[in-house]
């Protein structure tokens, strides 16, 4: 059996909008990941479990799936924004696996303004979205979305559920010693603007020191995540993601960490 290299994370690792995009229907082969897989030159067969949208409890989820029923050479993944959720629910054949859901703020009603804004002069971005927020109707997940953003969410339990995600991977990935490879999209991950997030309390500081950053590429000071330095950097963008160099040139970048890390073993 060929080993896997997997690969998790959200749109900016399946690849939405890039020159290949069809749609979202298969993961881009211009992603980052993808170029670092090619980077990598090894015999093992590239498996993408991003999904667009996703949350890091659901990136976790996900990889870890992949990790236990797969025979795996490495682990790559990009980990997400804070405000993203993912539920076990009621089954249903509109739900991943006909269980779970991601949920994030653009399911509600109150960030419908800012969906139309950010997608409306895409229309297959649009078609996708309203393909989305009719199967949440009908999977019963829309009513619950709206419950979670209007009575639950916050950035302090976010924090929390996002760090516990990354430290139970790292820990499985270690007992299972595979070698990975972690980056991030945002650092709104760890930062509240210029307030660190583990600064919070002691837990949080406590929760904080189990990740091994030493696995870990930032792009910049103060983790910076990939799409924060492809906006400073002016890549060019589509609607909501960068295009085909940004994610060329980030891979000129994470090269030497992950040459050292785990490329080429």
């Amino acid at each position: 059996m060929t080993k896997k290299f997997i690969v998790g994370g959200c749109s900016f690792t399946w690849g939405h909008e890039l020159s290949d995009d069809d749609e979202g229907r298969t993961a881009s082969r211009k992603s980052w990941a993808y170029r670092l897989f090619q980077s990598d030159q090894s015999d093992s067969e590239y498996h993408c479990v991003a999904r667009p949208g996703s949350g890091n409890s659901g990136i976790a989820r996900r990889v870890f799936n992949a990790v236990s029923t797969n025979e795996v050479d490495k682990v790559v993944v990009m980990w997400s924004f804070l405000s993203r959720y993912d539920w076990a629910m009621p089954r249903h054949p509109f739900l991943e696996d006909k269980r779970w859901a991601t949920i994030s703020p653009w399911d509600t009603d109150t960030e419908r303004g800012r969906v139309y804004e950010k997608l409306g002069e895409n229309e297959g971005q649009m078609k996708m979205w309203k393909h989305r927020t009719e199967n949440l109707k009908t999977s019963g997940v829309k009513d619950f979305a709206e419950a979670i953003y209007k009575y639950g969410a916050n950035m302090y339990h976010e924090a929390y559920m996002s760090w516990k995600s990354i430290i139970w991977l790292q820990n499985i990935l270690e007992k299972k010693k595979i070698p990975y490879f972690f980056t991030l999209a945002d650092n709104s991950l760890f930062y509240d603007y210029q307030a660190h997030l583990k600064d919070l309390d002691p837990f949080m500081i406590a929760l904080y020191s189990e990740i091994d950053f030493s696995k870990w590429h930032s792009f910049g000071e103060r983790q910076m995540g990939f799409n924060q330095w492809a906006t400073l950097n002016d890549y060019q963008y589509a609607t909501a993601h960068p295009l085909d160099k940004a994610h060329e040139d980030a891979v000129k970048l994470m090269l030497p960490t992950y040459k050292k890390l785990i490329g080429g073993k």
